[in-house]
């Protein structure tokens, strides 16, 4: 799982507390809009915290150069055609999400339209709670292979 640029520690907790009941890694990329010992990041996880398996990455560049492996990155934004649901995941795979308030960067999504996934909704939502859109990505990740 990967949290790009997240702003809301409350969120970031709640996304750890699923990393660690899927056996999950959380990667962040920096800027955090908080810092590791935030409270309210520290509630939303849980006891749960201290057991969570997070790495800290100063870009998404650095995470990007650091896999070594077939992984493949999928980006979930509402930019894209592709619903989540069409493809099929395998373990090491990445899910990558953006910031609550803007989403993840242009530069990525172009870079990688091939690999941006979409969460349906009905008209005229916007988006979807972050750490809500993490655990239906995961889900459906873990359906695909387990």
């Amino acid at each position: 799982m990967v949290l790009v640029e997240p702003e809301i520690p409350p969120n970031t907790g709640n996304v750890g507390r699923l990393c660690m009941a899927t056996s999950a890694r959380l990667h962040l990329v920096e800027p955090l809009g908080f810092n590791l010992d935030d409270k309210q990041l520290r509630r939303a996880g849980m006891d749960y915290w201290d057991q969570l398996d997070v790495k800290v990455w100063p870009s998404f560049e650095a995470l990007g150069s650091e896999d070594g492996n077939d992984s493949v990155f999928w980006f979930f934004t509402t930019k894209a055609q592709i619903p989540f649901w069409d493809v099929t995941f395998s373990p090491g795979d990445y899910l990558v999400f953006g910031r609550e308030t803007k989403g993840l960067p242009e530069t990525l999504l172009k870079k990688h339209e091939s690999n941006c996934l979409r969460i349906p909704m009905t008209e005229g939502a916007r988006s979807l709670n972050l750490a809500t859109a993490v655990g239906i990505g995961v889900y459906g990740a873990l359906h695909s292979f387990m």
